[in-house]
């Protein structure tokens, strides 16, 4: 599937491989990038400084998600998986502790990666959106959590808010796509990027989702400045019993029932 940009869903990751060597300049100068991406991980609630946590970092980029979730979880195993190779390379040549090892798997293919649930927590950051299955993806993380255990969608949603979209087609126009060709030489990834979000479900609309693959206490929560409206935390949890007719839910358990061991 193509968006008016000429760049299909199954090219995002080599797209993302083109820009991968100006990616940390040009989030770094977007305020408060990191900052929000730590307050998603935050708002996880994760117990304990993460001990004897094994959490699941899908869509790790050059590692930003997973630095937020370390900043919330220290002392906890952390799995992260990107599907561009050098976004991953970047990730993988900054200074990392020995819990947390990188992997290059596309979300959909993560047994075939050798990676493997039960996770006490899921940190998913602009990943969805790029998703062809994103109901059928959402599903998955579900089954690789733990009863109890968090999912976290750190992602843009606009479509609730008039004025959370003129701001994204704003700073879209005037900052991202021409820092982004600038940067790179070619601005397809980035017209890409603004047409996704526009596209993407609204905060409702997403809740609903959520709720419909299966997770229950779901609800999200915004951020500041000019991301107010723009970029959300999206909370679920995987249910300690299953649903009637859901065989997945599992027994009960969670995060804060302390190790669970490698899967």
């Amino acid at each position: 599937m193509s968006t008016d940009t000429g760049l299909s869903r199954e090219a995002v990751p080599a797209a993302f491989d083109v820009g991968a060597s100006a990616y940390d300049r040009l989030v770094g100068a977007n305020p408060g990038y990191h900052a929000h991406l730590r307050l998603s991980a935050q708002r996880m609630r994760l117990p304990d400084d993460g001990r004897a946590l094994r959490l699941l970092d899908a869509g790790c980029g050059t590692g930003a998600s997973t630095a937020a979730l370390l900043s919330a979880a220290p002392r906890a195993e952390i799995v992260a998986i990107d599907a561009s190779g050098q976004m991953l390379a970047q990730a993988r040549a900054k200074s990392w502790p020995s819990s947390t090892r990188f992997v290059h798997a596309r979300v959909e293919d993560l047994a075939g990666a050798g990676v493997h649930g039960p996770f006490d927590g899921i940190l998913a950051a602009y990943l969805i959106r790029n998703l062809a299955d994103p109901d059928g993806q959402l599903r998955a993380l579900r089954d690789l959590l733990r009863p109890g255990g968090t999912l976290a969608v750190h992602e843009y949603s606009v479509r609730d808010s008039a004025r959370a979209r003129l701001m994204w087609n704003a700073v879209s126009w005037s900052v991202i796509i021409p820092f982004g060709r600038a940067a790179t030489g070619d601005a397809t990834l980035y017209r890409y990027l603004r047409r996704s979000v526009a596209d993407f479900d609204g905060a409702q609309r997403f809740r609903r989702r959520l709720r419909e693959a299966g997770f229950t206490g779901v609800h999200s929560e915004t951020m500041t400045g000019w991301q107010r409206d723009v970029v959300h935390t999206f909370l679920a949890t995987r249910p300690v019993t299953a649903p009637a007719g859901d065989p997945t839910g599992g027994p009960a358990g969670g995060p804060a029932g302390g190790s669970r061991g490698a899967g």
